[in-house]
């Protein structure tokens, strides 16, 4: 049963790659679901599959009778369902407001921050002069500094 979940996992993965990679971004927002549901199946697979009662205790007894499924992949799995449908409804908001702006959800017609004409070579750029910097300081030349001569720079009432 876990080979046939961990082949699922792999389709789902597979497909989600592939309609996250188009350029329609109604496409990426189906890859993306299909990737969080990959993912649940990941926890799902990992957590074992086993048959078995739910994991209660029941009165009078300090430890469940029988064996009893795991609960931490359940967990695990309402807690990344809770974020991916977050994410979820944070892109399609991002996808619609988009929309609303350009008029496409094609992601190559959004490139509205690009320029339209094309980029200058270094071949046509202009040739600046190199920036003259002042030398730094040899130790020769800061040697007359010492300790007496920096309490001078202090101002008056500081004393290091």
């Amino acid at each position: 049963m876990e080979i046939i979940f961990s082949l699922l996992t792999g389709v789902l993965i597979a497909a989600s790659t592939y309609l996250m990679l188009g350029r329609n971004m109604i496409r990426f927002i189906f890859g993306l679901i299909l990737l969080s549901n990959a993912a649940n199946l990941i926890l799902f697979t990992a957590g074992r599959l086993t048959w078995g009662i739910p994991p209660l205790v029941p009165d009078g007894m300090s430890v469940p009778d029988g064996p009893v499924s795991n609960a931490l992949p359940q967990a695990l799995i309402l807690t990344a369902i809770v974020i991916s449908f977050g994410l979820l409804a944070f892109a399609m908001v991002l996808v619609y407001r988009a929309y609303q702006e350009l008029g496409t959800v094609d992601t190559d017609s959004m490139r509205v921050a690009e320029p339209e004409t094309a980029p200058a070579t270094a071949a046509s750029a202009p040739i600046r002069e190199p920036e003259t910097r002042p030398a730094p300081m040899l130790e020769q030349e800061t040697s007359h500094l010492t300790a007496d001569r920096a309490s001078d720079a202090t101002p008056e009432g500081l004393h290091v």
